[in-house]
C-alpha cells in the first residue's frame, strides 16, 4: 500500500484513546479504515466468517441471532492459544481482503488504518507509509477501560497481556500522540501531525505521477 499512496496505521493498547483521536483525524479529512469494525461486521449477523468459525469451533459458538458469541469465543481464546490461532487464521485473511477493499474506496486527503494489534501482526509496519501511535501509561489504560467496559482489574490486565507492551509500541513509531495531555492540546498535535501528513501525501502522489 504505501508504495502507490501515503497512508497511515494508527495503533495503541486498549484504553489509549484510538478511536477519539482518528475521529479528529478524520473531521480534518481523513479517511479512517477501522479494522475492529470491519472484524465486527465479518463476526455479526450473516457476517462473511460466521459459517467457517461454526465449521471449526461448533454451533455452540454462534449465537441463535447468528452472530458470533463473542463472550465464549473470548473465554475459548485467552484459555487456549492455539484457538486464538485456529481464529485467527479464519478471519485475518477476510479482514485484510475487506481493508485493502475499503481503501480503494478512499476519499480523503489520506487514508488511517485503524489496527490496534498493528504491532502485534507483523506485516503492517510494511505495508503502511507511518505508523502513529496514542500512547499513555499502563495505569491510565487501565483505568479507563475499567471505567468505560465495567471490566474488573484482573480483566483488563489479561487483554493487555495479549497485546504488545508500551515499549514495543514505541519503538515501532513513527510518530506519537500523548493522549493523557488535555483535549486542547491533544487536538493541537493531530492537527500538527496532519499537516504533516497532507504535505507527505501531495510528496507520494506527485512522485507516483513523475513515475508514470
Amino acid at each position: 500500500m504505501s508504495g502507490k499512496v501515503f497512508t497511515v496505521g494508527l495503533t495503541g493498547g486498549i484504553g489509549s484513546g484510538k478511536t477519539t483521536i482518528a475521529s479528529m483525524f478524520a473531521e480534518l479529512g481523513a479517511y479512517l479504515v477501522d479494522t475492529d469494525l470491519i472484524a465486527h461486521a465479518l463476526t455479526a449477523e450473516n457476517g462473511t466468517a460466521i459459517s467457517a468459525i461454526e465449521n471449526a469451533f461448533g454451533s455452540e459458538f454462534i449465537l441463535s441471532s447468528g452472530a458470533m458469541n463473542r463472550e465464549k469465543m473470548r473465554q475459548r481464546v485467552f484459555s487456549q492459544p492455539n484457538e486464538k490461532k485456529r481464529l485467527e487464521a479464519i478471519l485475518h485473511p477476510l479482514i485484510r481482503e475487506k481493508t485493502e477493499a475499503a481503501a480503494k474506496e478512499s476519499t480523503g486527503i489520506y487514508t488511517i488504518f485503524v489496527v490496534p494489534l498493528l504491532v502485534e501482526s507483523g506485516s503492517w509496519k510494511q505495508r503502511v507509509s507511518r505508523v502513529l501511535v496514542i500512547d499513555c501509561s499502563e495505569q491510565t489504560q487501565l483505568q479507563r477501560v475499567m471505567k468505560r467496559n465495567g471490566m474488573t482489574p484482573e480483566q483488563v490486565l489479561s487483554i493487555m497481556q495479549t497485546q504488545a507492551n508500551r515499549d514495543q509500541r514505541l519503538n515501532a513509531a513513527d510518530d506519537i500522540i500523548a493522549s493523557e495531555g488535555t483535549l486542547d492540546e491533544i487536538k493541537l498535535e493531530v492537527r500538527r501531525l496532519h499537516d504533516k501528513y497532507v504535505k507527505l501525501s501531495a510528496e507520494a502522489k506527485t512522485n507516483n505521477t513523475q513515475c508514470l
